[in-house]
């Protein structure tokens, strides 16, 4: 590459999750996932609507576009394939060789033709396949605005990566230096997976139930069995084929063994209710998740000699694993950014190429940032599909409205400002409602959320007050982390707090969020309590609604009683 590039685009497509982040010289011009415009959750798809709105943005064509960053390198997947053939020195993995070795090819071959492809789409660009868990490992350590830092990446697959530790430096041209790797078939990612979907709910969609699912249970009855079937080392962990047999990348071939079935329960369909032994199996999960990422925070502060510890990947979705690293005390702070996941890694794919060029810009509009999306502040709104919604434009006193509507127990949506990245809605697309009001949780995942009954729901809370209700030590902004309670929250808010003790928190501080902290700070004036629930703007199984007629929908079709849609009170 003969000159730095100046416009580089980063992405996340072909598998799940898709996404796109744009960087001008080093700035972020923005970052969004492509299911908050396209509605499909999960989506795979090339992120068109991501990419038109980012140029449209930055007032650029595809033509402009210097480099392409894509999150995966196939030539890593390629070199699995003959090493996948060693487990035919195995008895219990012999049927997996051959299966496996050809599914690394395929997916090797599969990635370098979507590699060409992104070339005929930008045909002045250099495409760049990145690393995927360096593309992870920078989302992380840059979000963080730290100089220095330990990086912890925990997924499911990364070419033949599931863990990774890192350190990183330079908060301005932010690089990490991959200490220690974990490859596959050691995934804590997998595991938790392939129980996610032997428990009936959708793998790479619903751990998050499983989670919450597993506070309900007593982990004792297969303590031993996660122990024997995810056994720590002194450098990690490995995970025995016997109870969940190695990763095939082509479909049909199952995640969890006969053995594994024979000593837990059989696989349980979605309609079919949950028993004991469910809720039992999803707590042992849980338990020995958070027994191993404690084991790989410690080993990440060995090696790294950080006081500081960055946590990205998939698994670092499990707020409850976060919580206990952080209680365990081994580092000073824990951050992990509001995209930890796939579609985080376009953003940390655009600054590896940017660093790698030996550009002298340095990064910007990354650390500390969580709103990047799309804004439709200036958007004429048209009712008329949604028959029987009522308008009204509220004036300057619109925090304080809207916390009275929520001290007299309403619920409420709102739509305000840039799209939040990641899966945590953070006070842009949010559904909001009073703690105190009787009731709320189960109205919440009755007649708005339409989801499981145990599902809890998240606080946020002033900065400044979260000491009164919540143990953690630590700021929480972008709601990744779970926390004790103290007895003022047990007594006061019981309503945010789940049947483990804990809650999943979002710290709100006047810089971060001005709007969510008026409203906060008007709800405490009226109630004495400075929290409120604040749930994602979107029903079970839709994404977060990411434009004005996903939320117009939401609305319509949930019991929410109103939308407060970028300064517009609208009811039914």
């Amino acid at each position: 590459m003969g000159r730095a590039p100046s416009v580089i685009l980063g992405l996340c497509s072909y598998t799940h999750d898709s996404s796109a982040a744009l960087l001008v010289d080093g700035e972020m011009i923005g970052f969004v996932e492509e299911e908050r415009l396209s509605q499909q959750k999960h989506t795979k798809d090339y992120p068109r609507h991501a990419v038109e709105w980012l140029l449209d943005e930055a007032g650029l064509t595809a033509a402009d576009v210097d480099a392409v960053a894509y999150n995966f390198q196939p030539a890593h997947y390629l070199a699995e394939s003959p090493a996948a053939l060693r487990l035919a020195l195995s008895p219990t993995t012999r049927n997996r060789a051959l299966p496996r070795a050809r599914g690394f090819a395929r997916v090797a071959l599969r990635t370098q033709l979507r590699i060409r492809s992104l070339g005929r789409r930008f045909p002045s660009a250099c495409v760049s396949p990145v690393l995927h868990h360096r593309a992870h490992q920078l989302t992380a350590f840059a979000a963080s605005g730290w100089n220095e830092s330990a990086v912890l990446v925990v997924d499911s697959l990364g070419e033949r990566q599931t863990t990774t530790i890192a350190h990183g430096h330079d908060a301005l041209h932010p690089s990490t230096h991959t200490l220690q790797a974990i490859k596959d078939p050691a995934s804590l990612g997998y595991v938790y997976g392939a129980v996610t979907e032997h428990l009936g709910w959708r793998r790479g969609d619903e751990e998050g139930t499983v989670m919450a699912l597993a506070a309900l249970g007593d982990p004792q009855r297969f303590r031993h069995l996660f122990a024997r079937a995810v056994r720590t080392t002194p450098t990690g962990f490995v995970v025995d084929p016997a109870y969940f047999p190695p990763r095939v990348l082509t479909s049909g071939y199952p995640r969890t063994s006969r053995h594994f079935i024979a000593e837990t329960c059989p696989e349980r369909h979605p309609s079919e209710p949950l028993q004991a032994v469910h809720r039992d199996l999803a707590a042992a999960l849980q338990e020995r998740t958070e027994q191993v990422m404690l084991h790989l925070a410690r080993r990440a502060r060995m090696i790294t000699g950080s006081r500081r510890l960055c946590v990205g990947g998939g698994v670092a979705t499990n707020c409850v694993s976060i919580g206990r690293i952080i209680e365990d005390g081994v580092f000073d702070e824990v951050f992990v950014p509001p995209a930890p996941g796939d579609a985080g890694t376009a953003i940390g794919a655009a600054i590896a190429v940017h660093t790698s060029s030996r550009s002298q810009r340095p990064v910007s509009g990354v650390a500390r940032a969580c709103y990047l999306g799309p804004s439709y502040q200036d958007q004429a709104l048209d009712l008329t599909p949604w028959q029987g919604l009522q308008q009204k434009k509220l004036g300057v006193e619109t925090a304080e409205f809207l916390a009275d509507q929520l001290a007299h127990g309403m619920i409420v949506g709102l739509f305000q400002g840039r799209v939040e990245a990641g899966p945590r809605a953070l006070g842009h697309r949010s559904i909001l409602a009073s703690p105190l009001e009787p009731g709320v949780v189960e109205r919440l995942n009755a007649t708005v959320k339409f989801r499981e009954p145990f599902r809890p729901f998240a606080p946020m809370v002033l900065a400044e007050r979260a000491a009164e209700f919540f143990t953690l030590g630590q700021e929480a902004p972008y709601m990744s982390m779970a926390s004790g309670v103290t007895d003022k929250a047990s007594e006061r808010v019981p309503a945010i707090v789940h049947a483990n003790g804990t809650s999943r928190l979002q710290t709100v501080t006047r810089s971060q969020n001005p709007f969510m902290h008026d409203v906060l700070s008007a709800f405490a004036r009226r109630t004495g309590v400075p929290v409120l629930i604040n749930t994602s703007l979107n029903v079970k199984g839709k994404p977060i609604c990411g434009t004005p007629e996903m939320a117009l929908d939401c609305l319509a079709n949930s019991g929410l009683d109103a939308l407060l849609l970028e300064g517009r009170w609208i009811t039914k």
